[in-house]
């Protein structure tokens, strides 16, 4: 499972031009679910992008969570991000998880989430065309792959 967290000042998300999605400062989530996914690994990714201290504190250093804030997340659902380019000029998707699979995982790691505390958490619609727009807060962008979480 990937993620692509960018830290916002706002974010919201558009299907067929109506906001279904947004949020004040936080995190915008781009996720991706792989073949072979499960809870755990969206377990383990929810409680670490959750947990992620790169909110700056009084000193200007990246020292506070989403929680200390009271921030939002808005995430999106992406198989794109499980796209493998290294042959020829177009992506194979072949690893991005199936959509019977993927989206209940994507729910899985929304609720998950909710549990750990995040306020509010934003959707945009699971296989739709969807229009994405933010403010990027930094910028601060991270990349984070739930299999390098298990070493």
């Amino acid at each position: 499972m990937k993620a692509i967290i960018q830290r916002v000042s706002r974010a919201a998300v558009e299907v067929e031009g109506e906001t279904v999605g947004k949020i004040g400062r936080g995190f915008l989530v781009l996720l991706g679910v792989e073949q072979g996914d499960d809870e755990k690994e969206a377990k383990t990714l929810a409680d670490k992008v959750s947990g992620l201290r790169v909110f700056t504190d009084e000193n200007d250093k990246m020292n506070l969570s989403l929680a200390d804030i009271g921030g939002e997340m808005l995430v999106i659902s992406n198989f794109t991000l499980c796209a493998d380019c290294s042959h020829g000029r177009r992506p194979s998707f072949i690893r991005a998880a199936r959509p019977e699979t993927a989206e209940p995982l994507y729910e899985f790691f929304c609720n998950r989430l909710m549990e750990n505390g995040v306020k509010n958490v934003e959707r945009g619609i699971f296989g739709a065309d969807m229009q994405v727009s933010l403010v990027n807060d930094g910028p601060v962008t991270l990349d984070i792959d739930s299999k390098d979480l298990k070493r």
